[in-house]
C-alpha cells in the first residue's frame, strides 16, 4: 500500500523519538556500569584483607577441621533483575538454575527472577528487592548475610548449612554466562593454602578476642564480601546486556530512519513528477484545442 508523504513524515518523527529513548537508555547503562565496577574492585580489596585475617588466625591457631557439605541443608541464592530491557537475562539464569542439583531452599533477588524460576518449576522461599545503586548493594548484602545466619541458627545441630550463589557473570568469550559458586562451607583448599602460607613478619599475630568470636567475625566478613561481589558482578553484567541490546536497537532504528528518509524522498519526487506531468498535459491540451468558428469563418470567443 502506497504511503503518503504526511504519513511517512509522522512515522519518521516517531522513530526519531524512539531513537532518543534508546540513546538515553544506552547512556544510562554506560553511566551505571562505572560505579558498579568500582564497587566490585573495592570489595575485592576488602575481601583480600579478610583473607589476610584468616591467614593470621590460622598462623596463630593452626589448621581448622572444617565441616563437610554432605547432609547439610542446601541453600541457593539467585540474583536476577527487575529493571528490564536486558533481553532474556532472567530466563537464561533460571534455565541454568533448573539444571543444577536439587536445592532445599531458594532465595531469590528480583520479582521477575522469581517468575522466571516459577516457569521452570522452582518456587522461591523468599524474594528480595534487587539493589538499585551502589549503596543498595551493601544493604542487600547485609540483609542476605543476616538471613543466612538465621537459617543456620534454625538448622539442626551442628547448625551447618551449604550455600551457593547463582548469578550472571562476565565472560571474555561469550560476553556473559550464568554461573553458580559455592559460598558455604568455606573452601577447604582456600583455608589449607592460607594455613600453609608463611607469615612474613618478625612478630606473630596476637588477638584480644576469643578465638570462636574472632572466627565467626571473619566468616561473616567473608560472607558479606562474597555476596557483595556477586551482586556487583550481576549488576555489571545486567547493564552490559542492556547496553548491547540498546546498541542493537539503535542500529535497527537508524536503519529504519534511513529507509523512511529514502521512501520520503521517493514519494516526494513522485508527487513532484505527477504535478509536473499534470501541468504539461494540460498545457499540451490547450495548445492542441482548435477555436470554434461561426458560419462566416470568424473565430468564436
Amino acid at each position: 500500500m502506497a504511503q503518503t508523504l504526511e504519513t511517512l513524515a509522522r512515522r519518521s518523527t516517531s522513530m526519531r523519538g524512539i531513537r532518543s529513548v534508546v540513546h538515553t537508555m544506552k547512556t544510562l547503562s554506560v553511566i551505571n556500569s562505572a560505579p558498579y565496577e568500582q564497587a566490585a574492585k573495592a570489595i575485592e580489596i576488602y575481601h583480600a584483607s579478610v583473607l589476610e585475617g584468616f591467614h593470621a588466625f590460622l598462623t596463630h591457631f593452626g589448621p581448622l577441621d572444617l565441616p563437610s557439605a554432605t547432609g547439610t541443608p542446601q541453600i541457593l541464592i539467585v540474583f536476577g533483575s527487575d529493571h528490564g530491557l536486558c533481553g532474556n537475562y532472567n530466563e537464561a539464569l533460571a534455565a541454568h538454575v533448573a539444571e543444577q542439583t536439587e536445592t532445599d531452599t531458594v532465595l531469590c533477588v528480583g520479582a521477575q527472577m522469581a517468575d522466571a524460576l516459577a516457569d521452570c518449576g522452582i518456587a522461591a522461599k523468599q524474594t528480595f528487592f534487587p539493589a538499585a545503586s551502589v549503596d543498595g548493594i551493601g544493604r542487600l548484602s547485609n540483609l542476605l548475610t543476616r538471613k543466612l545466619e538465621a537459617i543456620r541458627a534454625d538448622a539442626p545441630p551442628p547448625h551447618d548449612i551449604s550455600v551457593s550463589l547463582a548469578y550472571v557473570a562476565r565472560d571474555s568469550a561469550q560476553g556473559q554466562r550464568p554461573v553458580t559458586t559455592s559460598l558455604l562451607p568455606i573452601d577447604k583448599e582456600l583455608m589449607a593454602g592460607l594455613a600453609e602460607k608463611p607469615w612474613v613478619s618478625r612478630s606473630l599475630p596476637a588477638f584480644a578476642m576469643p578465638a570462636d568470636d574472632l572466627f565467626r567475625a571473619l566468616v561473616r566478613s567473608h560472607l558479606f564480601a562474597t555476596v557483595f561481589r556477586a551482586i556487583a558482578e550481576a549488576l555489571l553484567t545486567e547493564n552490559a546486556a542492556r547496553l548491547a541490546l540498546m546498541q542493537q536497537a539503535e542500529r535497527s532504528v537508524d536503519d529504519r530512519i534511513e529507509a523512511l528518509g529514502s521512501e520520503m524522498r521517493a514519494v516526494g519526487q513522485d508527487e513532484i513528477t505527477t504535478e509536473l506531468l499534470d501541468v504539461i498535459i494540460g498545457f499540451e491540451a490547450l495548445k492542441k484545442r482548435k477555436p470554434a468558428q461561426d458560419p462566416e469563418g470568424h473565430d468564436v470567443e
